[in-house]
């Protein structure tokens, strides 16, 4: 089977797993997430499911009241929701996949890593599944954990910060 380009010249057509992507379209419902790719060789597959459920939070976000004790206490809330980011995006592990992450090896098992606690390099953090593969996060370098930037089950993006360690 052959199809054209834009410029008429004949071109191979790529022979699509359909099964491969209803698995990926099945991962995106049951993880929540809006986009999954997938390369083996020179094949790429990529999925993705445009995000307009997360438009949603935006409007259910309630808005402030315009009393004064409410402006006097926003402030502060605002100052410290400012600095986790900051803490959180320069010195934290991120996610290398797109998958599920577990804070333990099994359910019910004890966590790899809580807050406060030093680690080694090369100590797992946590555990991210993708395509029913468990893929351990290690500790780029010693430290102590300062931040858990997710929760037990909860999907992850590509590049998402998890841990911070420091």
């Amino acid at each position: 089977m052959t199809e054209q380009t834009n410029n008429g010249a004949p071109t191979q057509s790529m022979q699509v797993d359909v099964n491969l992507v209803r698995q990926l379209a099945e991962l995106l419902d049951a993880t929540h997430l809006t986009e999954i790719e997938v390369e083996e060789g020179d094949r790429k597959i990529r999925v993705a499911r445009k995000a307009a459920a997360q438009a949603a939070p935006v409007y259910a976000a309630p808005q402030p009241m315009a009393s004064a004790p409410v402006a006097a206490s926003a402030p502060p809330a605002a100052e410290a929701g400012a600095m986790a980011p900051t803490l959180a995006s320069a010195n934290a592990v991120k996610s290398p996949m797109v998958g599920t992450c577990y804070l333990s090896a099994e359910p019910g098992a004890k966590p790899f890593v809580s807050v406060g606690q030093t680690v080694a390099a090369g100590d797992t953090l946590l555990i991210v599944e993708a395509m029913k593969v468990m893929n351990p996060i290690t500790a780029p370098s010693a430290g102590v954990v300062r931040q858990i930037l997710i929760e037990n089950g909860q999907p992850v993006e590509f590049d998402q910060p998890l841990v911070v360690v420091e």
